[in-house]
């Protein structure tokens, strides 16, 4: 026998599972939806609304897309992905934050609601910050990234 029969071969990575799978699913498919059927209904405010609602909207079509890329970066394990992901989180919270305070969107909210959407989104993007810090299975599969 030679030494090559003697190489170890790597075993491949487990596929990404549990929480952080659902992580990467709501950036992927979760988000995309929902910014599109609400950019989808004010679109016809940007005649009323003018240039804030249209770079309300670009701006939440940015942070978006920047989600797909770090649910496809936690997918394929990249470098900084974690970080990424953090990125995206903290910008989601801040664009909901703007577009909740701020009268450049168009909303149906109720009067008084604005402060329970805030709590809520806030509370959520908190909750997957805190996952992406706190979880063991996020540290062993980035440990080497």
């Amino acid at each position: 026998m030679s030494p090559s029969d003697y190489q170890i071969t790597p075993t491949p990575d487990p596929p990404i599972g549990g929480w952080l799978l659902l992580l990467c699913l709501l950036l992927m498919i979760w988000q995309p939806l929902t910014v599109g059927l609400t950019s989808s209904r004010a679109l016809n405010s940007i005649a009323l609304g003018g240039l804030p609602v249209a770079l309300v909207l670009i701006l939440r079509l940015l942070v978006t897309g920047l989600g797909i890329a770090a649910a496809l970066a936690l997918l394929h394990r990249r470098t900084g992905a974690v970080n990424l992901a953090r990125v995206v989180l903290v910008t989601s919270a801040a664009t909901d934050v703007f577009v909740y305070l701020t009268p450049y969107f168009p909303s149906n909210r109720a009067p008084g609601e604005t402060p329970i959407f805030i709590a809520v989104s806030l509370v959520y993007y908190g909750a997957w910050i805190l996952y992406l810090s706190r979880s063991r299975r996020v540290q062993r599969t980035f440990a080497n990234r």
